[in-house]
């Protein structure tokens, strides 16, 4: 079996090992065209070690504009070239991805009807396409081929051809869109057979024909079933006409968009067994002809690594896992597997996809998608000095991090027992474990960089003041509750839920707990679904309309509501919390103002919080002085923030 770090070929082409950055949005354009951000963000993937680059996907015909800054291949070519002389200089193979959304896209930018082969309604926005026309089909099949004309012209090694997630092409193929009856519909692969041909006979058999193809629709009583997915692969595998030369074997569909790419509630690897089964039947079908890629949240080399050991498939997909670490290839290749920066399947900055047009980025690693702007950390500051980094959280741990690579002497102190501060905490909510991993992977850092961590240490104004360089990173403190609390009642922060189970049990045994959520956000949502697994009976109660709002960014709102419905969790929508009293709490509907008591025991509070920023308030106080700070001491926000503001302050330092 070969292993992640040997050569693949394709098609002549030699990729120089088996490690693929997959096609993904990214807001990167500068209007519809690849741009100078491109260029450094893959740049940046290709000099960490990675093999094979696919471009994000270009559309093919200007009837698809998905998102506001999609790049149109038509305007491609000079950012194409571009991309491949950049990732060129470092040994890195790029494909261009092309493809068309169909009807999964929207008309808010084009200010035109979709196309799809019938009339089904797009989920989100119920939209309803038009029905493509004979001459329409013809049409999308010639931008298939005059876009690969244009990527292998710029210097692509070849095109990677969507039929995945949100692609035209799935959407002839599958019986949950496509209920033609004319000769597109009678043979629902006839589409994306004519569309890999007419690339093939385009491209010529030394360019690398690559194919995105879901082969489970997660629908199974009119989509595409593993079982279809692997006999379509093998069937288009097997003629010489319609033959890739790389298969990514991908899930998900039009009432499934969030099953391509999950967050950590769904485990790493959910993808292997689909195709460990679509590999088999290809190889049954047409030999080693096909280089079979596995996909599906592999964000561990060592999963990876595996997945080639057992047969599973001939190179791994670790998109994600290299937004959080562009070192990950090189990396793995010093054989450092611990140094690769752990990638928390948060979704929380990766996924843009959203009306808010974001720069993909990284929870973890914020310079992803600012390669342009922001600096690589390398290289030692001018004037080293001594600095002392206050709180152990992940702004903290960074700045302390970035400032020890700069040259810096370093001191961490935090008064808790151990690294991490809130990463710990939220580790424990269902589905961000890793988050764990991510404390872990900064201990070993701090360990490897000489800082000197001071853990069990509360540090004092007078301490402080005497510091030359004082850097202050003490994190966030539970907010004001915006209700009344009568004598008597038991009320919890959702975080010291989180950090000691036990708090969960407050108030009287057995009686009902209400989670009291303004935010929106996971937290609200993972305390409900803990205490639920206790057997107590839970409330959870929400100003939105639908709970669990912001999880939408993330991908996870759906799935998480369906997951407090199973766990019997009773939901308060359009809810304010007004009172807490013993044994009770009152909610207000916002727009009737009708009030409702709820006999609970316990209420947590899983509102807003505020900087806890009483060190730095008192050495500014007592010497007169701004010392540094950073994260959720200036303002509570998220992991993203924190790491962001800890990395600049130290790299202003010196």
């Amino acid at each position: 079996m070969p292993s992640l770090l040997d050569p693949l070929d394709l098609a002549g082409v030699t990729v120089r090992n088996r490690i693929v950055f997959g096609p993904h949005e990214t807001n990167l354009g500068r209007g519809r065209a690849m741009s100078d951000r491109h260029v450094a963000y893959y740049r940046r993937r290709a000099e960490g070690g990675c093999g094979l680059i696919v471009t994000e996907e270009a559309s093919v015909h200007p009837s698809d504009w998905p998102l506001e800054r999609a790049p149109l291949a038509g305007e491609c070519r000079d950012g194409w070239a571009r991309v491949v002389a950049a990732c060129g200089e470092h040994g890195a193979t790029v494909l261009a991805g092309l493809g068309h959304s169909g009807g999964q896209g929207t008309s808010h930018w084009s200010q035109r009807e979709l196309w799809a082969p019938s009339p089904v309604p797009e989920v989100n926005t119920r939209e309803v396409p038009k029905v493509m026309e004979g001459d329409d089909i013809a049409a999308v099949v010639d931008g298939f081929v005059s876009a690969a004309e244009l990527a292998v012209d710029a210097g692509c090694a070849g095109v990677e051809v969507n039929a995945g997630q949100f692609s035209l092409a799935r959407q002839f193929l599958s019986g949950l869109t496509n209920t033609r009856d004319d000769e597109w519909g009678t043979d629902r692969s006839r589409f994306l057979r004519d569309v890999l041909a007419a690339v093939r006979a385009a491209i010529g058999a030394e360019r690398v024909l690559a194919l995105r193809l879901s082969c489970d629709e997660l629908a199974p009583w009119a989509g595409i079933t593993p079982d279809a997915g692997a006999e379509l692969a093998a069937s288009l595998c097997a003629d010489p006409l319609t033959r890739p030369d790389l298969l990514t074997v991908v899930r998900g569909a039009i009432f499934s968009a969030g099953a391509t790419r999950p967050d950590g509630h769904t485990p790493p690897g959910f993808n292997l067994e689909l195709c460990r089964t679509v590999r088999a039947a290809v190889r049954d079908a047409a030999g080693d002809a096909t280089a079979v890629v596995a996909q599906g949240s592999v964000v561990d080399v060592a999963m990876a690594a595996a997945a080639l050991d057992d047969g599973t498939a001939d190179a791994v997909e670790m998109t994600r896992a290299q937004i959080a670490d562009p070192l990950l290839a090189g990396k793995a290749a010093a054989d450092e597997p611990a140094r690769i920066r752990p990638c928390t399947l948060c979704n929380q900055n990766c996924m843009v996809r959203d009306n808010r047009n974001p720069i993909v980025s990284c929870a973890v690693e914020p310079a992803s998608g600012h390669e342009w702007e922001d600096p690589v950390v390398r290289g030692a500051a001018l004037d080293p000095v001594d600095v002392l980094v206050v709180g152990a959280g992940p702004a903290g741990m960074e700045a302390a991090r970035v400032a020890a690579l700069r040259g810096h002497s370093v001191r961490l102190a935090d008064r808790a027992d151990v690294l991490g501060g809130r990463l710990r905490t939220v580790a424990r909510q269902p589905g961000r474990e890793r988050f764990a991993l991510l404390a872990d992977w900064y201990a070993g850092e701090l360990e490897r960089s000489g800082v000197d961590v001071r853990l069990g240490h509360e540090v004092t104004d007078a301490e402080a003041a005497l510091v030359p360089h004082l850097l202050v990173a003490t994190g966030g403190r539970h907010g004001r509750p915006e209700f009344e609390v009568d004598e008597g009642a038991v009320v919890v922060p959702a975080a010291e839920v989180l950090d000691d189970p036990a708090r969960g049990a407050a108030g009287p045994g057995g009686a009902a707990v209400l989670v009291w959520d303004p935010v929106g956000g996971p937290t609200g949502v993972a305390v409900a679904e803990l205490l639920a697994a206790t057997g107590r009976p839970v409330h959870l109660a929400t100003p939105d309309h639908i709970v669990g709002n912001e999880l939408a960014r993330s991908g996870d709102l759906a799935p998480a509501n369906a997951r407090l419905a199973q766990a019997g969790v009773t939901m308060h929508r359009r809810a304010l919390l007004r009172r807490v009293g013993a044994g009770v709490a009152v909610l207000e509907d916002r727009f009737s103002g009708a009030r409702t008591e709820l006999e609970v025991g316990l209420v947590v509070d899983a509102g807003h919080r505020l900087p806890d920023d009483a060190l730095w308030e008192g050495v500014r106080a007592s010497i007169g002085t701004r010392p540094s700070r950073a994260g959720d001491c200036v303002a509570p926000r998220t992991t993203h923030e924190a790491i962001l503001e800890g990395r600049r302050t130290a790299l202003d330092l010196g």
